[in-house]
């Protein structure tokens, strides 16, 4: 058994500012727990375009709000007690709120290495 906090993540290379917020990597591969759950900040009046071709992602939101919108252009309002799953791998626009950040406990399976980053200049939008 281990015990990790925020704080102590935020002194290694698990702490991880994406380009629109942070992640607290709490759990990566190395941990041997078969998946990995971060603690993400999507920045307030941001936007990204990502994908995850190797992983799939569920996403708690635990404070603030946002949005997420799928390649169809279906919009979904995310506010604390929302999940979202991405279980196709899918492209999706992910947004900060107009006023606060969007705080999530993001899930993924497989586990990240932990040291992943977004390119979020990369106009087919980010993957890893």
């Amino acid at each position: 058994m281990f015990v990790r906090n925020l704080e102590e993540v935020e002194l290694t290379e698990r702490f991880v500012d994406w380009g629109n917020g942070t992640s607290h990597r709490l759990l990566t591969k190395d941990d041997g727990m078969g998946f990995t759950v971060c603690h993400t900040v999507v920045r307030a009046n941001s936007e990204a375009l990502l994908q995850y071709r190797n992983h799939l992602e569920a996403c708690y939101c635990i404070k603030g709000e946002g949005e997420v919108e799928d390649m169809d252009g279906n919009v979904f309002s995310i506010r604390a007690g929302d999940i979202y799953v991405l279980d196709k791998h899918d492209r999706h626009y992910l947004r900060g709120g107009k006023d606060q950040d969007l705080v999530l406990v993001s899930i993924f399976n497989p586990p990240l290495t932990g040291t992943e980053r977004h390119d979020l200049n990369n106009k087919s939008g980010s993957q890893y």
